[in-house]
């Protein structure tokens, strides 16, 4: 009986033995690999957003396209931030209309700003953040990437920048797209 109980006491510990070293050797089971980030667009022919420079907005330009620009916000009746920048960025002209959400106004410079420093409208940055890329910012602490800052463009050159703030990004763009497309 002894004898018996030791067999079977031995061929456990040899199939634990084996079946351990059969798991041991069993691959792990494959992680799910991160999700890759999206493509960078690859390399262009021809250099993107190349808006050649023009003379700076001067103020009568800059009420004109302020004007457009509240005169929609009005009819829609939404508060808005409008800023207007020359070709550096700097501000021309600066509106917060009736009862506007205050800390709208730096951002609506910060629109135009990036608008007009980049020659892009600001929604592509928003749009590189929302498809997983943060390099935007890394290149300039100031940039802002929120729908709402367009590029003035006369006779084919920047001669500045509308944002606008206060609403959604949307509301944002639709206000300073009729701004924007007074100036051609």
């Amino acid at each position: 009986m002894m004898r018996s109980t030791a067999s079977y006491v031995l061929a456990a510990f040899a199939a634990v033995t084996i079946s351990s070293q059969a798991l041991a050797q069993a691959p792990a089971p494959a992680a799910n690999p991160p999700p890759a980030m999206p493509a960078a667009g690859g390399t262009p022919d021809a250099m993107p957003f190349d808006i050649p420079y023009g003379m700076s907005i001067g103020l009568e330009k800059a009420k004109q396209v302020m004007a457009a620009a509240e005169a929609e916000a009005k009819k829609r009746n939404w508060k808005m931030n409008i800023a207007v920048v020359d070709t550096n960025g700097e501000p021309v002209l600066f509106e917060r209309m009736e009862g506007a959400q205050i800390a709208s106004g730096a951002i609506s410079i910060g629109k135009a700003r990036t608008a007009a420093r980049f020659r892009r409208e600001t929604r592509l940055f928003y749009n590189a953040y929302e498809t997983g890329h943060s390099y935007p910012g890394t290149l300039d602490p100031t940039l802002t990437a929120s729908p709402g800052g367009f590029p003035l463009v006369e006779g084919g050159k920047l001669i500045g920048a509308i944002g606008c703030s206060g609403g959604t990004g949307d509301q944002d763009a639709a206000i300073c797209k009729v701004g924007a497309e007074l100036v051609k």
